[in-house]
């Protein structure tokens, strides 16, 4: 379905054309929050290719799968919560990635490092000078 070549902005009637979609089918995506292209200060809509790659899944969901524009909102919304969750699990991998490797750094000396803090017992010298019975 892809049918851009190069790298830039389009307006609404060249992806209408693009796509073989009306300019109003745009507007009512956009109006129920599924696309939200940017606007020159004329506020004409210019489409990103990421708007585009975007329009493409809304349509493969409306066209060949037949789903209303509410359906397409709800999974737009769970794809972007899964990609969010994706993130914070790559984040957290990360995070645990390196502190293992900080923990097995720190074991060449087992004070440093230590989930409980190593304490050396003290030693106190007996009392000196005290009474004898």
């Amino acid at each position: 379905m892809t049918k851009r070549k190069s790298k830039g902005a389009y307006m609404i009637s060249a992806v209408a054309e693009m796509y073989g979609i009306h300019p109003q089918t745009l507007r009512l995506y956009e109006r129920e929050g599924l696309l939200k292209p940017s606007r020159t200060e004329g506020n004409t809509r210019l489409y990103t290719d990421e708007d585009l790659l975007r329009l493409e899944f809304i349509l493969s969901l409306a066209r060949d799968l037949g789903v209303n524009i509410s359906g397409i909102a709800i999974i737009l919304q769970m794809r972007e919560r899964m990609e969010e969750m994706q993130r914070q699990i790559q984040d957290f991998v990360k995070y645990i990635q390196q502190e293992v490797l900080a923990r097995a750094t720190a074991a060449a000396d087992p004070s440093k490092g230590a989930i409980v803090p190593l304490r050396r017992p003290v030693v106190v010298p007996p009392a000196q000078g005290g009474k004898k019975r």
